[in-house]
């Protein structure tokens, strides 16, 4: 699949995927200063790109596992969503949970972009649903 990618900033990088196998491809902030994020507050980054996602898909993005496990630094919304009719610039709401500041550099990879299909269900009123074994238990109805 390919997937327009147009850059808004000239200095902007396209997704990247480090390796054949990897299953995101990077995401690039594109800074005109290094941004400080100071412990526990969230900023957005930019990354200087829009990207035309095909309708029936849609853009996920995610934290990079290095930034989190080793920084602390992961997505204030702990999953972006791109949807396919969005054209605008993608912004990357990070957040710090570590007790230290971090700095975040033009370039950095600040997280991983993942296209997938997406099912445009439609939604009906029902005064009825289907009964299953679960139920209506909740949050940790099945156990630990």
């Amino acid at each position: 699949m390919k997937i327009n990618v147009k850059k808004i900033k000239e200095k902007a990088r396209l997704p990247y995927r480090a390796t054949v196998g990897s299953a995101g491809a990077d995401l690039f902030a594109c800074l005109e200063s290094s941004v400080l994020l100071k412990a526990g507050n969230i900023e957005i980054i930019p990354t200087g790109i829009a990207v035309e996602i095909p309708e029936g898909y849609a853009g996920f993005v995610f934290p990079r596992s290095s930034l989190s496990s080793k920084y602390g630094i992961s997505l204030a919304n702990c999953v972006g969503v791109i949807d396919s009719d969005y054209r605008g610039e993608v912004g990357i709401p990070v957040i710090n949970h570590k007790d230290t500041d971090f700095i975040i550099n033009d370039g950095d990879r600040i997280a991983q972009l993942i296209i997938m299909p997406v099912d445009n269900a439609e939604y009906a009123e029902s005064d009825i649903i289907t009964d299953t074994v679960r139920g209506t238990g909740g949050f940790g109805s099945t156990g630990r």
